[in-house]
């Protein structure tokens, strides 16, 4: 274990680590408004959805006033400093898919029990990321309340259609996402048929919703057309410049891969079909039983891209 003042390297990334949080100089960030971020992977980001999105929200802060205290589901209890972010990481034995849920409820509870101990912690925001606690939500909730906080909820997508989660998984992530709603102080959806879901569904609960869009860098790129990094990456994929339609996205059914490349075979488009992802086998050679795409030249899996340029 790293002594705390000291450096570090966690995901690549170099990060400063912490002692105990009864040791932290609240004075020094009591006026601050504090913001407990809870349901990713945590921070440096290894190309999560969550997990990116708390890397750029924690990157891109404007405001000092802000301090964001962000959880890390790890082998360790470890405490650092990444991004102008305190992180703590949460030690939860592997469990199958309930490592998640006991991993959201530790660091919830983990969350509370600092503001409890530090009470210059005025009016601290819960940041909940998915719907996975739903069943046990509502004390967190009322503690939350007590402290002078707000829960605020990312109810992230159609969990409970995934095809990967057996009946009774579906049936808990659909129990608990009506619950996170009910709960909810606002709920951030980051698609706007997500919102327009969640308030026909759950209209009873009168839920206070809000659409924030993110995923995607809006500057241009410093790497050009003619930057022999991208160049190279077209000859290895026999592809051309501005000659392909792209797809980049989880390799999972209920991203529609089916329907694109059954409707691009069909077509007589002359330009090929490049598909950036992560391929499980099962799924690809089900998709090649089904569609017989490696026939097609035209389409072609070319693995991931990790270069941010």
């Amino acid at each position: 274990m790293t002594s705390a003042g000291k450096n570090a390297v966690i995901a690549g990334r170099k990060v400063r680590i912490l002692g105990d949080a009864q040791g932290d100089n609240i004075r020094e960030y009591g006026d601050r408004q504090h913001v407990f971020i809870i349901g990713s992977k945590g921070i440096p980001a290894q190309y999560g959805g969550f997990e990116t999105f708390v890397e750029k929200l924690t990157g891109y802060r404007k405001s000092e006033k802000i301090l964001y205290h962000v959880a890390r589901m790890a082998e360790d209890n470890m405490r650092f400093f990444y991004n102008g972010a305190l992180c703590f990481d949460i030690r939860v034995p592997y469990i199958g898919p309930a490592r998640a849920v006991a991993c959201d409820l530790i660091a919830l509870r983990r969350s509370i029990d600092y503001c409890k101990e530090h009470p210059e912690v005025r009016k601290p925001v819960f940041y909940v990321l998915a719907c996975r606690i739903g069943p046990f939500i509502a004390p967190f909730r009322r503690e939350i309340h007590s402290l002078g906080g707000t829960l605020f909820v990312n109810p992230d997508g159609h969990e409970w259609k995934r095809a990967k989660w057996s009946k009774p998984v579906r049936k808990y992530w659909k129990t608990s996402e009506g619950l996170m709603v009910k709960s909810a102080d606002l709920l951030i959806c980051d698609s706007k048929n997500i919102e327009k879901y969640i308030r026909s569904t759950y209209r009873k609960y009168k839920p206070d919703t809000t659409y924030i869009a993110y995923g995607s860098e809006i500057g241009p790129s410093p790497l050009g057309d003619s930057d022999p990094v991208f160049t190279n990456w077209l000859s290895e994929h026999g592809l051309r410049a501005g000659d392909y339609y792209l797809v980049v996205g989880r390799f999972v059914p209920e991203n529609n891969f089916e329907t694109m490349i059954r409707e691009f075979m069909k077509s007589g488009s002359g330009r090929d079909f490049a598909i950036i992802t992560t391929t499980d086998g099962r799924f690809y050679n089900r998709l090649e039983e089904t569609l017989g795409f490696e026939k097609d030249p035209r389409i072609k899996f070319v693995g991931t891209v990790y270069d941010q340029a």
